[in-house]
């Protein structure tokens, strides 16, 4: 064991992380290891106890049980093939305005970020379907990219969402709350994405010209409308299904997300596009997503654990504090500004197991709602998934474009949409409101 100085192990655990990822590290195995070295480093042998401990409570805790659930409903929902007809319908009911296959997009983003609260595959899914599309007919490359990546990353606010499922673990909040809290605020980005497509291409018709009115006629506005509405019964069953019986109190999270699994299961064979290769191939799908995020819980867990039992959280809120003179609006910026950064850096899986217990006691101390301040994170944390290098939207978009779009596309892309997000954030903090609103309301 060495006595090394809070102050000494929180400089050298950051920097242990930006060296793990400049090396290319997953961030699994880069807190794992730091964990690991850092615990034996601080406790010697006895570390083994924080890490079999801090693991068996993750494993054993039941609201995260919701988290596998929701996952193999995204894949189930994926397979059923519902998201072909919609995105057709929705550009077709959009087809004269100027951007009206970006306008859909962002639409038909929402829609699926109801139905799965999985940024993967709703980034994925729409990269395939709307992409080749959109670029047949003449849109601009970092218009096609930005508005596909930013309608993706609503997956991770709208409810049901898994980052939502692990934040209210970590708060001690009802899942249920932070739901309802996420709603308006999911909505008012999905405004904001769909306003500045519709100007922009307004102001510039050449970045997404309207749809072809040979294309349009094929279909009378009485058939655009009936396939609208026959394409959106199924996700709206969906969503009254699992967000409705949380609300209404009929149900826990964890018992919401096998129902959704279920109904996802229901549409698949009701659409006809059940067979047991593809059953196992969605249950396949599903288990590796959930290995991948639970390892990253798992040693983000342990990380905490061993940050804090060093004296790390103590200094972090030491230099927040010494910002006091700043007053609480100013410290909540500080706050806010390190999760943007750490955003740039690391997994939102580690953001919220660093930030949390150290921030929330904070919060609180400064009399903001709990609620609100965890989603005010939520909404930042959203940036995260557009920002390189760590951006997960930019990623798995770049694995299924076209090859005639590059990286640098899809970076420049992104960047007004970035700016959007903090205009929603700086929304909720002027309107507080639209945060705390719907869960005064709800049950659960």
């Amino acid at each position: 064991m060495i006595n090394l100085s809070p102050e000494l192990a929180t400089i050298l655990m950051f920097v242990g992380i930006i060296v793990g990822l400049a090396l290319g590290t997953p961030v699994a195995f880069i807190l794992g290891g730091l964990a690991t070295i850092f615990g034996f480093i601080g406790w010697g042998p006895q570390a083994w106890y924080l890490f079999m401990g801090r693991t068996f409570d993750s494993c054993t805790n039941q609201i995260l049980v919701a988290i596998p659930m929701f996952i193999l409903m995204a894949s189930f929902l994926g397979r059923s093939g519902i998201s072909e007809g919609l995105f057709r319908s929705m550009m077709l009911m959009f087809g004269p305005i100027n951007g009206a296959i970006g306008l859909a997009v962002i639409i038909m983003c929402a829609v699926e970020a109801a139905c799965t609260g999985i940024i993967g595959a709703s980034v994925v899914s729409m990269t395939i379907l709307a992409m080749p599309v959109m670029l047949k007919h003449g849109y601009d490359k970092q218009m096609s990219t930005g508005s596909i990546a930013a309608g993706g990353v609503l997956s991770i606010l709208i409810p049901p969402s898994i980052m939502l499922v692990m934040m209210a673990d970590q708060a001690g909040v009802s899942v249920g709350k932070l739901f309802a809290g996420a709603f308006i605020p999911g909505l008012i980005l999905t405004a904001l994405f769909f306003t500045y497509i519709l100007v922009r291409t307004l102001i510039n018709p050449s970045l997404g010209p309207a749809l072809p009115k040979e294309e349009r006629d094929l279909f009378s506005g009485a058939q655009r409308l009936k396939m609208l509405a026959a394409n959106m019964v199924p996700p709206l069953v969906l969503m009254l299904g699992v967000l409705g019986s949380i609300w209404l109190g009929v149900a826990t999270a964890t018992e919401a997300s096998g129902v959704g699994a279920f109904l996802a299961l229901m549409l698949m064979i009701i659409y006809r596009k059940f067979t047991w290769r593809g059953f196992a191939e969605c249950v396949w799908g599903a288990v590796r997503t959930n290995c991948m995020v639970m390892t990253i819980l798992f040693c983000a867990s342990i990380f905490t654990g061993v940050f804090l039992g060093l004296g790390g959280g103590k200094v972090v809120t030491d230099i927040i504090m010494a910002f006091g003179f700043l007053g609480k609006w100013g410290m909540f910026g500080i706050m806010m500004f390190i999760v943007f950064i750490l955003g740039f850096l690391i997994d939102w899986i580690a953001i919220i197991y660093i930030t949390f217990p150290i921030f929330l006691p904070i919060a609180q101390q400064l009399g903001f709602d709990k609620i609100w301040f965890i989603i005010m994170i939520a909404i930042n944390l959203q940036t995260s998934f557009l920002t390189p290098p760590f951006g997960y939207a930019l990623f798995y978009m770049k694995t299924t474009v076209p090859p005639e779009i590059k990286l640098i596309n899809i970076y420049k892309g992104v960047l007004p949409f970035i700016v959007m997000q903090i205009m929603g954030l700086l929304i909720a903090v002027f309107f507080p409101e639209v945060v705390t609103y719907l869960p005064s309301i709800v049950i659960r």
